[in-house]
């Protein structure tokens, strides 16, 4: 694992996404999931190291917040292309940091992690008004998780970190992310979680031709008749993702679950 100090121009973004304003505290992510769509970023970077063996840390990121007034009521997701609480988050704070600026200008914070190293913050989390943080999972089995998430922290772990930000009156949400035909049971997710959970995200596997190698192989080795079935739901045009979006929706009303669903019907060509 390559790490490295940088001086960065910026540190919140405007964004593009539902947030105003995005932080990415740190270029690349140790997590090195390999479904991540944020390996584009490379394009930008000229890291030539795979995706997962770099991190760039913005080390001046707390610097970097300036006239705090504009944030002021704004909307700041950490974060998009990086994870706030990756491991080089334990030694550089910089998450911490940037969050402790924000706080005399109180914006709307999301907070989206794959660690338990996020309840190290609970303390700052609680001095914003407008707050919610949020834990992703794909899959409660762990052996799944190790291949598709060598880094992040286990299923259980993340479900005992939103367990202690629930308990200390913290607005939640799990983020059931990405959804893996045939492995992801997004129902018993919500079933180990629901007693803490105040929202629920859902999302598909976007299978992006930069990772659709890394997908494919994973399934040859995890359960090779898959192989076909991923091809079949992302080369042509099918039903499948219609129907599982509309299987959650109905869920979620039936159960007075309060669900998004952030779902992409996007056809790959070979």
């Amino acid at each position: 694992m390559k790490i490295k100090e940088i001086q960065s121009k910026s540190i919140l973004v405007k964004s593009g996404l539902s947030a105003d304003y995005v932080v990415n505290p740190y270029i690349g992510c140790m997590h090195g999931c390999i479904y991540c769509y944020a390996r584009f970023m490379k394009r930008f970077t000229g890291h030539k190291e795979e995706w997962g063996k770099f991190v760039d840390a913005k080390i001046n990121a707390p610097d970097l917040v300036k006239n705090g007034e504009k944030f002021r009521g704004k909307e700041v997701y950490f974060s998009s292309t990086t994870d706030p609480y990756h491991p080089p988050e334990a030694r550089y704070k910089l998450t911490r940091q940037v969050l402790e600026k924000l706080i005399p200008f109180q914006p709307n914070i999301t907070i989206q992690s794959k660690s338990d190293l996020i309840v190290r913050d609970i303390d700052l989390f609680k001095q914003f008004k407008k707050i919610i943080v949020g834990i992703s999972i794909s899959t409660l089995d762990e052996n799944v998780q190790k291949k598709i998430e060598p880094i992040g922290s286990s299923p259980q772990r993340r479900i005992v970190a939103l367990k202690k930000m629930k308990k200390a009156s913290l607005k939640t949400y799990c983020f059931i992310s990405p959804i893996l035909p045939e492995i992801t049971d997004w129902k018993a997710i919500i079933s180990k979680t629901k007693n803490f959970v105040d929202e629920y995200w859902f999302e598909n596997l976007n299978l992006y031709p930069s990772i659709r190698g890394n997908i494919l192989n994973f399934l040859k080795s995890h359960d090779p008749k898959l192989v076909k079935k991923y091809q079949d739901i992302y080369s042509k045009e099918n039903p499948y993702w219609h129907e599982v979006e509309k299987e959650i929706a109905t869920y979620c009303k039936k159960n007075k679950i309060l669900g998004k669903i952030y779902f992409h019907h996007k056809v790959l060509k070979k």
